[in-house]
C-alpha cells in the first residue's frame, strides 16, 4: 500500500473515531505512543547516559526542528516521529531520561528507547545502555507518574488504548553476536535468534500484564544492505551481504510465529508486526524509484563506518550537503526521507491497532 492510499484509509478512520473522547479533545486518532526499543527510535535517553552510542551533536539533526540535534540517530525526524504526526499528534512523546518528561508532557506517552539496546540486556549493560528490562522498570514508573498527572480512571484508559512500539534486534546481532567471537563461535545465528525470540516474548507478556492492548514491534530490517555490514562482512561480494540478510529473514519469520501465538495466548491482545525488511530492501535495491540517488553509503562522513561521536561528528570529511538523496544517515540509520518511506509502511500495516 502506498503512502497515500495509507494516509486516504486514516483520514476515513479519523472521521469514524470522534466519538472517542481522546480524538475529540486533541484530534489524535490514539491517546499516546509509549515506545521501547534501540536507537531507531530513541529520542534522547542516551543523552544522559555516560555511553559512547549518543547522537546530541552535529551532524545529527540537522534538518531536524531548529536544525538542532536532539539524541535521534538521523538527519531529521524518525520514522516514529513521523507516524506520530500522521496520528494527529503535534509534539513527540519525550525521552524519559530527559526533564521533558513530567506534567502534562506524559499525556502524550513516552519513550523509553535506548541506543545500543535491544534483546539482549547483557550487551545492553556492556554498552552502557538502557536494557530493555530496565526499560520495562522505567515504564512501570511512568504508570505512577501518569495516575498522579490524569488520575486513576483517565490514566488506566491512556494505558489501554495507546500504542506501544518495539524496536530491537539489529544491535544485538550487529554490533553483538556478528562481532563477538564468544557469541557467534557457540551459537548459530538461529541459535542465538532462538534466545531473543524468548527475550521478546516475555516482554509481551510482561507489557501485557501491565495494561497494554495494542502493540507493534518492527521486523529486523534487511542488515547485510547497511553500508556498515558491507563494510565489515562483504568483502566477498557486490551489494548486500547475503547470509546476514538471510539470518535477518529467518529471525523475522519466527518473531511473526511468536507474535500470532502471544495473540492467541493473551487476552485481548492486538500485535502487529511491522516489515520494514521489504520496504528498506526496495530502497536499497532500487533508490531511483523513489527519488534516492545513493543507497551503498550514509551521507555522514565516508558513509561506510560512521555511526557514533569518533567517526560521525562535525569534523567528519566528505558528509553530503543533501541528505534527502541518501537512503542512509550515517553508516546504519536511514535517512529521513527514507523513515518517510518507512513511515508510511509503518501507518499501512499499522491500521489494526488504531
Amino acid at each position: 500500500m502506498d503512502r497515500y492510499h495509507a494516509r486516504a484509509m486514516l483520514l476515513v478512520l479519523s472521521f469514524a473515531l470522534l466519538s472517542k473522547g481522546y480524538a475529540q479533545d486533541s484530534g489524535t486518532l490514539v491517546p499516546a505512543i509509549i515506545t521501547f526499543g534501540d536507537s531507531a527510535v530513541d529520542v534522547g535517553n542516551n543523552d544522559y547516559l555516560p555511553t559512547l552510542f549518543k547522537a546530541n551533536y552535529p551532524p545529527y539533526g540537522k534538518d531536524f526542528i531548529n536544525h538542532k540535534p536532539t539524541g535521534r540517530f538521523c538527519n531529521g525526524k524518525l520514522a516514529t516521529d513521523i507516524t506520530a504526526e500522521t496520528l494527529g499528534f503535534k509534539t513527540y512523546a519525550p525521552a524519559y531520561l530527559s526533564p521533558e518528561a513530567s506534567g502534562k508532557n506524559l499525556l502524550t506517552g513516552a519513550n523509553f528507547a535506548s541506543a545500543a539496546s535491544g534483546y539482549d540486556d547483557k550487551a545492553a549493560t556492556m554498552n552502557h545502555a538502557i536494557p530493555l528490562s530496565q526499560q520495562l522498570e522505567y515504564y512501570k514508573e511512568y504508570q505512577k507518574k501518569l495516575a498522579q498527572v490524569a488520575g486513576s480512571t483517565k490514566s488506566a484508559s491512556i494505558i489501554k488504548d495507546s500504542i506501544y512500539i518495539l524496536s530491537a534486534g539489529s544491535s544485538d546481532f550487529l554490533q553483538n553476536y556478528y562481532v563477538n567471537p564468544l557469541l557467534n563461535k557457540a551459537y548459530t545465528p538461529d541459535q542465538y535468534g532462538s534466545y531473543l525470540l524468548g527475550v521478546f516474548s516475555s516482554f509481551v507478556k510482561d507489557l501485557h500484564g501491565l495494561g497494554a492492548r495494542k502493540i507493534g514491534v518492527t521486523s529486523l530490517p534487511p542488515l547485510g544492505c547497511l553500508p556498515l555490514a558491507r563494510t565489515l562482512f562483504g568483502w566477498h561480494e557486490k551489494g548486500c551481504v547475503s547470509r546476514i540478510n538471510n539470518d535477518a529473514q529467518q529471525f523475522n519469520k519466527k518473531i511473526n510465529s511468536a507474535a500470532a501465538n502471544l495473540q492467541k495466548q493473551l487476552p485481548g491482545l492486538k500485535i502487529v508486526v511491522f516489515d520494514i525488511f521489504k520496504p528498506l530492501s526496495d530502497l536499497v535495491k532500487s533508490p531511483s524509484n523513489n527519488g534516492f540517488v545513493e543507497a551503498t553509503r550514509g551521507c555522514c562522513g565516508t558513509g561506510t563506518i560512521e555511526t557514533t561521536t569518533f567517526l560521525c561528528n562535525p569534523k567528519s570529511l566528505g558528509t553530503c550537503s543533501n541528505a534527502t538523496q541518501y537512503v542512509f544517515w550515517d553508516s546504519v540509520h536511514p535517512s529521513q526521507a527514507a523513515n518517510q518511506v518507512l513511515a508510511d509502511a509503518l501507518i499501512a500495516q499499522g491500521l489494526s491497532l488504531i
